[in-house]
């Protein structure tokens, strides 16, 4: 799931949590309003009707006090004012059939369902009436009594749940579109900085990033730039010392060939010498003996010994391409293979482009890698036909491109994570000229490409 999502689903978490809080508390808010409308009535009736206790006193003095009841007048419009919507008052004493008087209750809320006037009052708990004295003075004067209607405590409640839920939501909406757009527009930069730890990891180490407005951000972004140039100076450093190394063992290689060329070939041509100077004195002396048949099969064996001295030393020597060229070096590597056995598979040899001016270490790497997975092709698949590609891609920043294909089955996978000395080389030589190496499957078998830097 993406980030953005992410922080927008919390926030809309938190926004319901706080709905449902603010719901919570509206409707203990709204349930226990008419409680102190209740009061507040109570007071306001009980304030009016001592004030017609007083004026009764005052104009009728010649009356008994315990008689003096403001009864006749006190149930009047003014004093229906008096009362909120959904409160009931009466007067005690009370005359005979009194009813309370009640404000009015008709249209004060919707009616809510059922189960919400079920539970509200299991939680909330039920109204207590307020009792207020006429007078303080006076307690003849009576008493007034403000009864809340429950049903309408109810009505009033859910009128305030509907009322805060629809602005809840209508902010709910607008929170979770402005806070995509803010999270979205902070987090823009991540994508920048993924992109940048892409070609990275694609060897694009020098990758400029944007300067961040946010500070976590900002150090972000140094520290990838910071990485990617420690990991440009930590490549070029290993393809320095792969190319020393390559040097030192080309180096090694020709110093080997000399070793063998002066010290195992001359021994082995006088061997087979000797092997032919043993063989003549028999036959001359002894006619056709053992002996003589002995030093032929010394001097088949030496003469095979030489024709793989000779076969090492053409791979110690120094490449041909430092001698013939690329193209012509190409030519004889694959007519040395075709000459080899008429059994050999059909290998293909396909050039693309002027490889003429190519030479140095590209041209190295290059019959290096062709030599490598031709021998690898021939000896360790029953490939039936391989296919020898060598292409100079055009351009400023021109490469050469090196595929060998085979049709003798493997497995890519396997191949690519083996640890053999012969494709260790080549990677290190591809890795050290700045090239890329890939091995894929084929139609029917392996391909390995090679994509060498003319510029290495």
């Amino acid at each position: 799931m993406r980030l953005v999502l992410q922080l927008v689903a919390r926030l809309l978490l938190i926004v319901v949590l706080c709905l449902g809080a603010a719901t919570v508390w509206a409707t203990f808010d709204a349930y226990r309003s008419v409680d102190r409308a209740t009061a507040a009535s109570a007071q306001r009736v009980a304030q009016a009707l001592q004030a017609l206790y007083w004026r009764e006193l005052l104009l009728r003095s010649s009356r008994a006090r315990e008689h003096l009841l403001p009864v006749p007048d006190w149930r009047t419009l003014e004093t229906m004012k008096l009362i909120s919507p959904g409160v009931c008052v009466e007067f005690q004493p009370a005359a005979a059939f009194e009813k309370p008087l009640c404000g009015q209750s008709e249209g004060l809320g919707k009616t809510p369902p059922r189960w919400f006037a079920a539970i509200v009052p299991t939680f909330l708990g039920s109204h207590a009436e307020v009792v207020r004295p006429v007078s303080p003075r006076a307690a003849a004067a009576g008493t007034v009594v403000a009864t809340p209607d429950g049903a309408a405590a109810i009505s009033l409640a859910w009128e305030y749940i509907l009322n805060v839920i629809d602005v809840a939501l209508l902010m709910a909406a607008a929170i979770a579109l402005l806070a995509s757009l803010a999270i979205a527009h902070a987090l823009a930069p991540a994508r920048a900085i993924v992109t940048a730890l892409q070609r990275m990891a694609r060897g694009q180490y020098r990758t400029k990033l944007p300067r961040f407005r946010s500070m976590e951000l900002a150090m972000i972004g140094s520290a990838v730039g910071e990485l990617g140039g420690r990991l440009e100076e930590a490549t070029e450093q290993r393809a320095a010392l792969t190319r020393r190394l390559i040097e030192i063992r080309e180096d090694e290689r020709r110093a080997l060939a000399r070793e063998l060329h002066d010290e195992f070939g001359q021994n082995l041509s006088a061997i087979l010498a000797f092997a032919n100077t043993i063989e003549t004195a028999s036959t001359r002396d002894n006619g056709d003996t053992g002996i003589a048949q002995d030093a032929r099969m010394i001097s088949q064996a030496t003469h095979h010994l030489m024709a793989s001295l000779r076969d090492a030393l053409k791979r110690l020597r120094n490449p041909l391409p430092e001698e013939l060229g690329l193209e012509a070096s190409l030519v004889n590597l694959v007519d040395s293979w075709r000459s080899h056995s008429a059994a050999r598979p059909t290998i293909q040899l396909d050039l693309r482009g002027d490889l003429t001016d190519i030479s140095g270490p590209a041209a190295t790497t290059a019959y290096r890698v062709a030599q490598e997975c031709l021998t690898n092709a021939l000896r360790h698949s029953a490939a039936h036909e391989i296919s020898l590609r060598i292409e100079r891609r055009a351009g400023e920043d021109g490469a050469l491109l090196i595929r060998v294909e085979d049709d003798g089955g493997g497995d890519a996978e396997r191949v690519a994570q083996s640890a053999g000395f012969g494709l260790t080389g080549i990677r290190e030589r591809v890795t050290a000229a700045g090239g890329s190496l890939s091995i894929m499957p084929a139609r029917g078998g392996l391909s390995v490409a090679a994509t060498i830097p003319l510029a290495a």
